[in-house]
């Protein structure tokens, strides 16, 4: 007696989830804000990540008309964040908020791929940038207290 197997096809090929930047309530707030009070409210935020700061890498923000070719735009409630491929690397899956304390006002990355960031939160370094901590501490010489993560 033969039997007769049913072979279902599924696709099984791996459902690629981007990870991109948020703003939260109160950053997408006040960007928008500024961009009204800047009389620049087609701008966009270009979110950037340079060489330098007390970690290694630090984070850069700048109003401007346009993205760039090959920048990741993402429109968040009317408010555009420009990222080139190289910062969506370190900046994947990270968020931005407004803090407005006694200690002070302005916008906080929190990135979950820094595993060690300066106290003041502009800079940060990653598990692949082969610093040691050892390294990292003796480089906070900016004001900025360093804590890892």
């Amino acid at each position: 007696m033969a039997t007769t197997a049913v072979l279902e096809m599924v696709d099984t090929a791996p459902v690629e989830e981007t990870a991109t930047m948020t703003l939260t309530p109160a950053a997408q707030a006040r960007l928008g804000q500024l961009l009204q009070e800047r009389n620049i409210p087609t701008y966009g935020l270009r979110v950037f990540v340079a060489g330098g700061g007390c970690s290694g890498l630090q984070y850069g923000m700048a109003f401007e008309a346009a993205a760039r070719d090959f920048d990741t735009v993402i429109d968040q409630g009317g408010v555009k964040l420009f990222i080139d491929p190289t910062s969506m690397m370190y900046l994947a899956g990270a968020s931005i908020d407004y803090v407005d304390s006694l200690m002070g006002a302005g916008f906080k990355i929190d990135n979950p791929n820094a595993v060690s960031s300066c106290g003041c939160g502009s800079s940060f370094r990653t598990k692949d940038s082969g610093e040691t901590d050892e390294e990292d501490e003796a480089g906070c010489g900016s004001g900025c207290s360093c804590h890892s993560h």
